[in-house]
C-alpha cells in the first residue's frame, strides 16, 4: 500500500484493535503467571480479612464507649494496628499488580514488535480491523523501528495517556510513540468497523463495572463477617 493511498485511522478503531490484542496478551500473561498470581490473590484476600477484623474490633471498642462517628474516625486514624493492616494490604496489592504489569509489558513488547515487524505489518487485532503500520514513507517499519515504537509506548502511558490522545490530532494522526519511531497506523480499506468489534467495545464498560461491583461485594462480605464475629452475632 502506498503512502498516498493510506487513510488515517480513527482513535476509537486503534483502541479497539489494541484492546483485542491486550485481551490475548493478558490471557497469555495469566498462563505464564498462574501460580504467582494465585498466591498473590490469596495474600490479598488474607490482608483484606485482617483489615476487616481490625476495623471491626475498633468499631466494637467505639460502640462500647458510646463514642460518636467522629471519634470512631479519629480512633481509626490513630490506631497503629489499623495502620499495620493497611500497609500489609498495600504491600499485598503491590505484589499482585507490579509483577503482573511487568510480565504483561514484556509479553506486549514481544507481541507487537514481532507481528508489526513482519510482512503483515500488523498484530492480529489490527488485521481484524483492517489496520497496518508503515513508516513515514509508507514502507514496512521492520523489527528495529517497530521495537522502538513499542518501547516508546511506555512514554504514552506515563503521560497519563496524553501521548495516546495525540493520535486523534491530524493531519498524520500519530501518537507520541508513533512520532518518536516515525511510524503511522493506517487503514488498508474503508470498510466500517465490524459488528463484532463494536459489540466488543460496547461490552467493555459494563464488564469493568461488574468486576468493580464484585470486588466491592467481596469487601462488604469480609467486613460483615468480621463485624458478626466481633459482635458475637
Amino acid at each position: 500500500m502506498s503512502s498516498a493511498a493510506a487513510a488515517p485511522t480513527p482513535l476509537l478503531r486503534r483502541y479497539a484493535a489494541w484492546s483485542l490484542d491486550a485481551a490475548a496478551i493478558g490471557a497469555l500473561a495469566g498462563v505464564l503467571m498462574h501460580r504467582p498470581l494465585r498466591d498473590a490473590l490469596r495474600t490479598c484476600d488474607r490482608a483484606i480479612d485482617a483489615l476487616s477484623q481490625t476495623m471491626a474490633a475498633l468499631t466494637q471498642q467505639t460502640l462500647d464507649l458510646a463514642a460518636s462517628p467522629a471519634a470512631l474516625l479519629q480512633a481509626w486514624m490513630a490506631d497503629p494496628a489499623l495502620q499495620v493492616a493497611i500497609t500489609a494490604l498495600a504491600l499485598a496489592i503491590s505484589s499482585l499488580v507490579l509483577p503482573a504489569m511487568l510480565v504483561f509489558s514484556l509479553v506486549a513488547l514481544a507481541w507487537f514488535t514481532a507481528f508489526e515487524g513482519t510482512r503483515w505489518q500488523a498484530t492480529p487485532g489490527k488485521r481484524l480491523l483492517g489496520l497496518q503500520v508503515v513508516d513515514d514513507d509508507g514502507l514496512p517499519p521492520g523489527f528495529v523501528r517497530s521495537g522502538l515504537r513499542n518501547a516508546a509506548g511506555l512514554l504514552s502511558w506515563l503521560s497519563f495517556n496524553i501521548g495516546h490522545l495525540l493520535a486523534a490530532r491530524g493531519p498524520r494522526y500519530q501518537a507520541l510513540h508513533d512520532r518518536i519511531a516515525g511510524i503511522r497506523v493506517v487503514r488498508r480499506d474503508h470498510a466500517p468497523m465490524p459488528l463484532a468489534a463494536r459489540l466488543w467495545l460496547t461490552l467493555q464498560p459494563p464488564a469493568f463495572f461488574l468486576l468493580l461491583a464484585l470486588l466491592m461485594r467481596h469487601l462488604d462480605r469480609s467486613m460483615a463477617a468480621a463485624l458478626e464475629a466481633t459482635l458475637g452475632l
